[in-house]
């Protein structure tokens, strides 16, 4: 995998393209977090979660061969590899042609573009989330086509990828998804139609919608995720609301308290992630210091969060009564930089 983006550039060069010539560029990263952790349930101390740990270690890369070729890779160097799925570490690895300002396609493996800014967050920016963000299944392989209105303001995706639900022994599930992410005001979007093959020929839909609202130092974010399967009542059954609100004190100094509500009525086994007769409601707080000024690449942050209600996924992460306290360091460099 180190060789990628020599392979990359190489193969890309060689196929036509009426680009206009401009000087390829390339950057490579790496990111990191780690942090203390003291993890009860009913009191309890959970040894195997607490204490210090590595939580992330990633390298990512970045190239535009030319003004329509472009690839990103990204893999976590942390993550087990299975011997039958070779790319489980690999967050995405990809190629984008941009025809022109408006349209665009891609292939390789990505994200599966479902709405809301919870999910769209990587594990590293991320301090507590809901039931259905630990437990989904973000990257896979498939082929996206994207159209950005002319103002910029708007781009909208159609993608054809694995399913969430896919193995490395099922490849063939499929999802079939459609994305809108726009910016006007204050109002930010990145809303979802999701159908997910969970079992072969089996579906189960999602409607998402995320809501971020901009308002000078105070961001609202506000998701809304409905889920649903054949046989089944279609709304607020099977559902997970997120809202996080931050508040920048100062430039450097960032307070936030998040809720998450996840709960799954129904009587079906569709959903894998919110299992069914599970209600889980997650109230969080905390800080983040940034303490180079200017640059949000350092940061440091404190946080609690507290779960209850009941959880029916035996390997589940929110549980009854789990009190977590946290405090971390989080580190993005670049480390090889051409052109950018």
């Amino acid at each position: 995998m180190r060789h990628f983006p020599l392979l990359a550039i190489a193969a890309l060069c060689a196929l036509p393209t009426q680009a206009q010539e401009t000087a390829p560029k390339l950057k490579i990263g790496a990111e990191t977090k780690v942090g203390f952790y003291n993890d009860r349930v009913g009191g309890e101390l959970r040894h195997d979660h607490s204490g210090f740990k590595g939580d992330q270690l990633n390298v990512f890369v970045d190239g535009q061969i030319n003004e329509k070729v472009s690839f990103a890779f990204r893999q976590r160097l942390n993550k087990k590899i299975e011997r039958n799925d070779i790319f489980q570490a690999t967050d995405w690895m990809y190629v984008t042609y941009q025809a022109n300002k408006n349209w665009g396609v891609s292939a390789g493996k990505e994200i599966v573009w479902i709405g809301g800014y919870e999910y769209e967050k990587a594990p590293i920016d991320i301090y507590t989330a809901s039931e259905f963000w630990n437990n989904v299944t973000c990257f896979k392989f498939g082929v996206n086509a994207a159209y950005t209105s002319n103002s910029g303001k708007d781009t909208f995706f159609a993608q054809f990828c694995e399913s969430s639900f896919a193995t490395a022994d099922r490849h063939d599930m499929f999802a079939y998804n459609l994305y809108w992410t726009g910016t006007h005001g204050i109002w930010s979007t990145t809303y979802s139609l999701n159908m997910m093959e969970y079992e072969p020929s089996k579906f189960i839909s999602y409607i998402a919608l995320g809501n971020r609202f901009n308002m000078g130092p105070v961001t609202l974010e506000l998701d809304l995720m409905n889920r649903a399967a054949s046989h089944q009542t279609y709304f607020f059954k099977d559902c997970s609301v997120m809202a996080n609100l931050i508040y920048g004190v100062i430039p450097m100094l960032n307070i936030y308290g998040k809720v998450t509500y996840d709960v799954n009525k129904t009587d079906t086994d569709a959903d894998k992630y919110v299992m069914a007769g599970s209600e889980l409601t997650t109230v969080s707080g905390g800080l983040e210091f940034f303490p180079v000024k200017n640059k949000k690449n350092f940061r440091v942050n404190l946080g609690v969060a507290h779960t209850s209600g009941k959880n029916t996924n035996p390997d589940g992460t929110m549980l009854n009564d789990r009190l977590t306290i946290q405090a971390g360091v989080s580190a993005k460099i670049d480390l090889f930089k051409m052109g950018y």
